[in-house]
């Protein structure tokens, strides 16, 4: 999820649409916090790793 968003966030940056931009910003907090979860044992959603 990290690095998708990281990929949708640039392309959006480098050709100025703002929905991939916003896409990709979201898309990098929610896997952060997914891998801190399951860093730290807590399952989400019967997962303790989410790629």
């Amino acid at each position: 999820m990290i690095v998708l968003g990281i990929i949708l966030a640039l392309i959006g940056f480098f050709t100025s649409i703002k929905i991939l931009t916003t896409i990709g910003i979201i898309l990098i907090v929610v896997g952060a916090v997914l891998t801190i979860l399951g860093a730290t044992g807590r399952a989400i959603g019967g997962r303790k790793t989410w790629y």
